[in-house]
């Protein structure tokens, strides 16, 4: 089998890290399921033809990765499309920043329910599928913030190191299967959600005098990492985690 006639699965497709993946996928012949939330979706429509102008096919399925029932219909929704998923990419993922002294217990459920469960049910979901083929590559995104942590970050980091540790026993599990499952934990990437500090002058110095590379990320720099997990390179390349953060060194 090709990777011209295979298929993926992001979520967070819409925009930032899940936007490059999906893009990259389809440069590299997959067909791709295109998540995200109902407020996402121009935005996801607008990666659909991207994907679509490249010759390849695209779905888009708005989804809460939270909520069991949506995760259910948009698996279901994927392999009816495509008739089964080869890959599985759980980008969805929030950060809303605060110190735990004064952390609100809602924004604590929020982001573990997102990136933690999230992960979590998506891959339930599609396991059935993947089982019965005796095929299917997993990919987490994770963070370097799951391993080192960052003030204000308690919760996004705690998912985090979650989404890596539910990984390692993934793979222990299906690798009987067929399955695969690795973890990209990207550094400092230029997104949305990184904007929010990176658009500080200082703060953005900072962190570029902590990366070997002297730069901040692009989203575009993760898609190797991912494509390489996907791909029959790394067939026997299961449980790991895989930095794609320009060398951060952490003092």
């Amino acid at each position: 089998m090709t990777a011209s006639n295979r298929t993926a699965l992001v979520t967070g497709a819409s925009r930032g890290i899940g936007a490059a993946i999906a893009v990259g996928l389809a440069r590299r012949g997959y067909d791709v399921a295109l998540n995200d939330i109902a407020r996402q979706k121009d935005t996801l429509s607008g990666v659909a033809a991207e994907i679509e102008a490249l010759g390849r096919r695209a779905v888009t399925v708005l989804a809460d990765v939270s909520d069991r029932a949506a995760v259910e219909t948009m698996a279901k929704t994927a392999i009816e499309a495509f008739g089964h998923i080869d890959v599985v990419v759980n980008n969805a993922g929030i950060l809303i920043a605060g110190d735990v002294d004064g952390l609100k217990e809602e924004y604590w459920d929020s982001v573990m329910n997102v990136n933690a469960k999230g992960t979590f049910l998506v891959i339930q979901s599609l396991l059935p599928m993947m089982k019965a083929r005796r095929y299917g590559r997993i990919v987490n995104i994770a963070s370097i913030g799951g391993k080192h942590g960052a003030p204000s970050q308690a919760h996004y980091s705690a998912s985090k190191a979650a989404v890596m540790g539910f990984t390692r026993v993934l793979a222990q599990e299906v690798g009987v299967d067929g399955i695969t499952a690795n973890c990209v934990c990207p550094g400092i990437i230029l997104t949305d959600m990184g904007r929010v500090n990176l658009d500080d002058p200082e703060i953005r110095k900072s962190w570029q005098d902590k990366t070997a590379m002297r730069r901040i990320g692009d989203p575009e720099d993760v898609v190797g990492a991912v494509a390489f997990f996907a791909s029959d390179d790394a067939a026997f390349v299961t449980g790991q985690t895989l930095n794609v953060d320009g060398g951060i060194v952490f003092s």
